[in-house]
């Protein structure tokens, strides 16, 4: 009987071992965190003199993994320099697209990977509507420097549009870790349709019904700005709003 039970007791184990494996998200890849979900082993790390060095710009962390001081924005005329920490979505409440609008932005990662052991990306947002509360909502299109883009949101919980990302081949890939890597990135709504276009050319185009809604963004009007990911050192210039 002492036999039988200790046999039912392990076998037991190895299915709650089993269980909890199983809903553990791979490590490495293409991000260990999305949105603001920790995913595992990917965690932020805080940067030296944190906080928003640039008047009129705020900032906000995704939830739980961080504050604004634990990554660092400055600017040098218009230029931006930026090192997370955490990952962040930053704005000035001045730059704001209504209608049919284009932001856009020219992004250098000095370094490629040079905070992280896998890349991690950076991009512009629209739709920024209660950024300052819990029912924050937006829309952000991001590069990564091995080629590939993300277009993902908040409304408010973390959504994804085009999954964990799409290769293409107007995305800069970087030579190597190290290595520099410049990609411009512009997202636009015109009409019906919100695109995503790096480096001078259309990557995605989706209907507004596909990014506004119930748990996604409340408009296309609102706020725009720069998403930057956790753990990046990233320099953005010419970032701009046109009609």
């Amino acid at each position: 009987m002492r036999s039988a039970f200790v046999t039912a007791v392990a076998v037991a184990g190895a299915l709650a071992i089993a269980h909890v494996s199983a809903q553990q998200p791979p490590a490495g890849g293409g991000g260990g965190r999305m949105g603001g979900m920790n995913m595992g082993q990917d965690v932020a790390h805080k940067v030296e003199n944190g906080g928003i060095h640039a008047a009129g710009w705020q900032g906000r962390p995704d939830a739980g993994t961080g504050s604004t001081s634990d990554a660092s924005f400055s600017m040098k005329g218009s230029d931006i320099e930026i090192h997370t920490g955490p990952a962040m979505l930053y704005w000035n409440p001045a730059d704001k697209g209504t209608g049919d609008f284009t932001v856009s932005a020219t992004f250098t990662e000095p370094k490629y990977m040079s905070s992280n052991d896998h890349p991690h990306p950076y991009g512009v947002f629209i739709g920024g509507n209660n950024l300052d509360s819990d029912n924050a909502s937006a829309l952000y299109c991001a590069a990564y420097g091995r080629g590939t883009f993300i277009v993902r949101g908040f409304g408010p919980a973390p959504f994804q549009i085009n999954g964990r990302g799409a290769a293409n081949e107007a995305v800069h890939k970087a030579a190597g870790p190290g290595q520099s890597v410049e990609q411009t990135i512009a997202m636009s709504v015109k009409g019906d349709n919100v695109t995503c276009s790096i480096n001078g050319t259309v990557v995605a185009t989706y209907p507004k019904s596909e990014v506004v809604g119930s748990g996604k963004l409340t408009s296309t009007d609102g706020i725009v700005g720069i998403r930057v990911a956790h753990n990046l050192d990233v320099d953005v210039k010419d970032f701009k709003v046109t009609k």
